[in-house]
């Protein structure tokens, strides 16, 4: 601090005679210390001695350190400390800190030194340093400058409007502000990055403030510039016209990056954008995940840098191409942490990403899958899918089976009576095109067989509103099921949170031998569409299971009944599982 405080002063003419002055007596001073002495009396922890200032050792080493990592990041490769020795960086680090003690010594004596008062002030009026209520927060400060990363990342207003409004300080203390946490960072021996929040809409607002702020990170000696659309409200056109007028203004491209967020559903096509226009860093988040509409999905943004012609001869990520075999089931893995249902319709990742369901295109896709898929999906870990629905010809039946490793010829009557059946279905409301797994079992009932693993006899539910004990009123759902299980029935009892759940658990209370297999058996989603009006509708009935293996599976069921149509699907998810684990069933319904 007290540095850079000289070199400010140093703009003056009276700054400058100042300045001359202390050097003057900076250079007495070694005269009558003598630099021989410096060395001598130090305790066991020290280095040297300024006067009645120690240089601790653990001083010495952290600044060495420091150094490396600064001059590592210059370099823009590994510099390890013997390296740094041999180009004695040990001895500039021991001589500056020997220097910057006596002159914080002789500064002092002179009354020249800044006041801890004085920097005390600065810290506690800088804008970064604090918390929601808009107080100092000493924590923030701490954590931010004794924090074990390498980079520290601030976020910078860019648009005057929220300076004023959001801040409540000037445009100048602003700048102030980003210059000096920036050079905070580097002084403590880290990278900065700065986040210049809602700078398209500040451009647009004030394009020289807007500028002023990104060249004030930048001259501060910041790695990365990074301008964000935080309302979400930028087209493409003005991302590339915004970025060429920030790299015109100064700002080279190398040190520019984009954050873009989704709100007008183009945060994917604004950060491509912005790399053509000369950013080198992209922000996003996996799936897209972020406040509102969400950030840029990096899923989506990856493989179109590493598999689009218009990218990967233009620029290196550093991303194997074979690592990408990974992405799906990454994807699938992210949204299982955040316990939600992956998104059908991702691009790459997503279920239908590859699906075709119109004869005329499974007809052509069977020929070559050129003709309606932009990538191949075993590039980026998803799969092919013809989906079978009323719609499908023949082709799509036959890829479908076969891809499930039911073999049929095109004449056979079976396959005939199963397009019928699953036409006649789907007229009455049922949908294989989102449940795989039940169009597997149909198909293998159908034109082969299916293990009778298990049969229920009957089942019933009962849903009863009393007061219980405490006299509060309470809906209690109950199931009993009858179930045959190798030529003996069993009776399972069991209440749930709600009659499908009570259902649900009273199914799979007692499989017998089966019991143990199904033991991760876990229902993951459950969905419920009224196919037409009145409470005497028909309801169709979406369930997916997953187990311990990743897997997942979509079972269907339709009926007038909610409970019914939830039974189908029930019994189709355990049947399928139990099939899965004998290698029964093919892998696309278990993707």
């Amino acid at each position: 601090m007290m540095m850079t405080g000289i070199r400010k002063a140093g703009q003056s003419f009276l700054g400058k005679l100042v300045i001359f002055v202390l050097f003057g007596f900076l250079i007495f001073s070694f005269a009558i210390w003598g630099i021989g002495d410096i060395f001598q009396g130090y305790g066991r922890n020290s280095v040297a001695r300024v006067g009645k200032a120690e240089i601790g050792l653990e001083q010495v080493r952290t600044a060495f350190q420091n150094d490396v990592q600064q001059l590592t990041r210059q370099q823009r490769r590994q510099i390890t400390p013997e390296m740094a020795r041999a180009l004695g960086l040990d001895r500039q680090v021991l001589s500056r800190l020997i220097t910057e003690s006596v002159l914080d010594q002789t500064a002092r004596s002179m009354r020249l030194a800044v006041s801890d008062d004085t920097i005390r002030n600065l810290i506690f009026e800088d804008p970064a340093f604090r918390d929601a209520s808009g107080n100092f927060s000493a924590a923030r400060f701490n954590e931010l400058l004794r924090a074990k990363s390498d980079h520290i990342c601030f976020v910078a207003k860019s648009w005057d409007y929220h300076v004023k409004v959001a801040l409540g300080c000037t445009n100048e203390e602003n700048l102030e502000s980003i210059d000096l946490s920036v050079k905070a960072a580097i002084e403590a021996g880290k990278g900065a990055m700065i986040d210049c929040e809602h700078f398209f809409d500040g451009y647009k607002a004030n394009p020289a403030y807007a500028l002023a702020c990104a060249r004030t990170a930048y001259e501060a000696g910041a790695r990365w510039i990074v301008l964000c659309d935080t309302n979400g409200g930028t087209q493409p056109s003005e991302i590339r016209e915004i970025v060429a007028a920030v790299i015109a203004a100064g700002v080279p491209g190398d040190r520019l990056g984009i954050h873009a967020h989704n709100d007008t559903g183009q945060a994917v096509a604004n950060s491509l954008a912005a790399v053509e226009a000369g950013v080198r860093q992209i922000q996003g988040t996996l799936n897209g995940i972020g406040e509102r509409c969400g950030n840029a999905n990096l899923v989506t943004i990856i493989p179109t840098l590493v598999l689009k012609s218009a990218y990967n001869e233009r620029f290196d990520t550093g991303i194997d191409r074979e690592a990408l075999q990974g992405l799906t089931k990454l994807s699938h893995d992210f949204d299982e942490l955040l316990n939600r249902s992956p998104e059908t319709q991702a691009p790459y990742v997503g279920s239908s990403a590859f699906a075709t369901k119109a004869g005329i295109h499974a007809s052509a896709l069977l020929k070559d899958p050129r003709t309606y898929e932009h990538v191949e999906p075993e590039t980026v870990g998803n799969l092919r899918k013809v989906m079978v629905s009323d719609q499908g010809g023949k082709s799509n039946f036959i890829n479908a089976l076969k891809r499930r490793g039911i073999e049929v010829g095109k004449d056979d009557p079976r396959l005939d009576t199963l397009i019928t059946i699953v036409k006649e279905r789907e007229a009455t409301g049922y949908a294989y095109e989102g449940a795989d797994a039940s169009f597997e079992l149909l198909a293998r009932r159908t034109l082969g067989s299916v293990p009778d693993f298990f049969q229920v006899d009957s089942f019933r539910v009962m849903v009863e509103r009393r007061f219980d004990a405490n006299g509060h009123l309470k809906t209690v759902s109950e199931a009993v099921v009858k179930t045959v299980i190798d030529g003996e029935t069993v009776m399972s009892v069991a209440e749930g949170h709600g009659p499908v759940n009570a259902l649900d658990i009273a199914i799979r209370k007692d499989l017998g031998r089966y019991q143990p297999e199904i033991a991760d058996l876990e229902l993951v989603d459950y969905k419920v569409r009224i196919l037409n009006g009145g409470t005497e509708a028909i309801t169709r009935v979406l369930i997916e299971s997953a187990d311990d293996t990743g897997a997942r599976w979509w079972t269907v069921g339709v009926s007038d009944n909610i409970i019914d149509a939830s039974f189908q699907a029930l019994m189709d998810s355990i049947v399928y599982k139990l099939m899965k684990n004998r290698d029964l069933a093919g892998k696309v319904a278990a993707e």
